[in-house]
């Protein structure tokens, strides 16, 4: 087994965690193994592709068709003749 050692740790945030491990009755030490499982083992929710991102931030302001999706295409730059 690995070991971790965090330092400079607040006072406050160390009476929570021996707090939290007096209620679960278990170590202090086994408290903070539990946390570090449980945030590690969360799974963040698939986060939207840019256009949907932003059709549902622009969707009561007159959007009204889908924005498209665009990976790998190139990018052409813009002209400056008149």
């Amino acid at each position: 087994m690995a070991q971790v050692i965090v330092r400079n740790i607040e006072d406050d945030i160390k009476v929570g965690l021996k707090v939290r491990a007096t209620a679960h009755g278990w170590s202090m030490e086994e408290e903070v193994r539990q946390i570090l499982r449980a945030a590690v083992s969360a799974q963040e929710p698939a986060r939207a592709q840019l256009g949907s991102r932003i059709a549902a931030r622009f969707a009561g302001d007159g959007l009204t068709q889908a924005l498209p999706e665009f990976h790998g295409q190139a990018i052409e730059p813009m002209g400056f003749s008149a």
